[in-house]
């Protein structure tokens, strides 16, 4: 059977461009989640819009299902193809098509890698602002499917935010071109955002026009020690009464040891704290320079930061950013659980600390890691498996503390998933930051897009 689905394949995209060896299946069948094990019948690498229409017409003709796949760097089991699902990879479709200097947009194939457009944008002078730790191998399609969010949402926003316009394939075959890349546009629903975040569920994107904004000129980094979290609040809301800040990201002492381990990097400064802060601004002018350094000073008077460095060129910001940016990969080998929950900024300090002893109380030899981008809200629970402990069990014991988590997460009025999606992983909790007719709508809306449900089935709900 999986030889003639292969050869019902090949026939539309041709025979060099799908395939079936068990390597193939293992990469592309998954994304970095370590919960499932793949199972993809086999992988298809289209390399035009209709032929992603006539994989999706063929699909709802002969009833299998089609797993979107991208860089494959999503943490929610969104693109893991785990029951014989023929794998949709968008590795071929990676062209930048059009670009207008006029209006800063880009148009692009949904495979196009997140750095390529940044450096596009960096070419003709502008700047594309939503980037992350991995965005030397996420594609753009995978970023909108799941509104990816970013160490820079708190000044440039979501990837929502810079969406354009959209050609998508609904679940039918249909062809929609949506919005047209217009700024103004109050002519009914806005599909564009149905799309925006659903994961693949209701159609496959297949081009996207994106805006482009002014690059920032001499950011600037600083890294401070604080005792809690509290503290930290506290100096957000001092620099951001003073300054254009740019980003704001937080991580523990654990965190700092293990990237200082495993990268080799030095620590920043001598003082040692529970937490750090990193707050990037623009050094537009020497007033800001001033009045940054009045703030860090207000802020060590008022014992809300022990110490801190400044980042005095690009060199030295990058370096700083490692100690942030780093930690994903270097926990990795831990085979970490994470959760990627988000709350109201002003609620994370109580948050996380009531997370934190939910966690600490329950498993007290599991390590915890705590990072995030929490000028924005959203917080990263890793917690790391100890060696001499299966995979299996690890998993299925942070699975049940998972419940009193996300009990938290309801009680703060948050979100089981900041910016990784629902995908499997968080399919059992979507309830604890979605009501019934919430999910009533979505299913309502799935049906509309997707009646046979050949689109990534059995993600965000059943």
């Amino acid at each position: 059977m999986q030889q003639t689905l292969a050869a019902s394949l090949a026939e539309i995209v041709g025979p060099d461009r799908v395939s079936i060896d068990h390597e193939s299946l293992q990469v592309f069948g998954k994304d970095w989640t370590k919960v499932y094990e793949p199972n993809p019948a086999a992988i298809v690498f289209p390399g035009s819009i209709g032929e992603v229409q006539a994989l999706v017409r063929l699909a709802n003709k002969q009833k299998f299902a089609l797993v979107p796949s991208g860089g494959r760097t999503g943490l929610s089991g969104g693109a893991v193809a785990a029951n014989g699902e023929v794998v949709v990879a968008f590795d071929r479709m990676n062209q930048i098509l059009d670009f207008s200097a006029v209006d800063r947009q880009v148009v692009c194939q949904p495979g196009v890698i997140t750095e390529q457009l940044q450096q596009f944008a960096e070419d003709k002078g502008l700047f594309y602002p939503v980037d992350f730790a991995s965005s030397g191998s996420s594609q753009i399609g995978g970023n909108v499917a799941t509104n990816a969010g970013g160490i820079k949402v708190i000044r440039y926003g979501l990837t929502r935010d810079w969406v354009m316009g959209m050609k998508v394939v609904t679940g039918t075959g249909e062809l929609l071109e949506l919005n047209h890349g217009l700024v103004k546009n109050a002519t009914g629903y806005d599909l564009r955002h149905l799309f925006i975040g659903s994961e693949g569920t209701l159609g496959f994107i297949v081009e996207l026009t994106m805006a482009l904004a002014t690059p920032p000129k001499d950011p600037t980094v600083l890294v401070l020690a604080v005792d809690d979290l509290e503290s930290t609040m506290h100096v957000l809301q001092a620099f951001q009464g003073a300054l254009d800040v740019c980003a704001f990201e937080f991580f523990s002492e654990k965190a700092l040891l293990h990237v200082m381990a495993e990268k080799g990097l030095q620590r920043p400064f001598d003082t040692v704290g529970t937490f750090y802060a990193l707050i990037e601004f623009e050094n537009t002018s020497e007033a800001v320079m001033d009045a940054a350094m009045s703030v860090f000073e207000h802020c060590v008077e008022q014992g809300w930061a022990l110490d801190g460095t400044m980042s005095q060129n690009i060199t030295q910001a990058r370096s700083l950013w490692r100690l942030r940016e780093d930690i994903s990969e270097t926990i990795s080998r831990f085979t970490p659980y994470k959760n990627d929950i988000s709350v109201q900024v002003s609620k994370v300090p109580a948050f996380l600390k009531e997370v934190d002893a939910i966690v600490t109380s329950q498993y007290p030899d599991f390590e915890i890691i705590w990072f995030g981008h929490i000028g924005d809200g959203n917080v990263h629970l890793n917690i790391l498996k100890p060696d001499a402990l299966p995979k299996a069990e690890f998993f299925r014991q942070c699975g049940e503390v998972s419940y009193d988590i996300f009990d938290a997460v309801k009680a703060y009025g948050g979100s089981v998933s900041a910016e990784h999606g629902v995908g499997l992983l968080k399919k059992p909790y979507l309830q604890y930051s979605r009501s019934e007719g919430e999910i009533s709508c979505m299913k309502a809306l799935k049906q509309v897009f997707d009646p046979n449900k050949v689109m990534n089935p059995g993600k965000i709900f059943d």
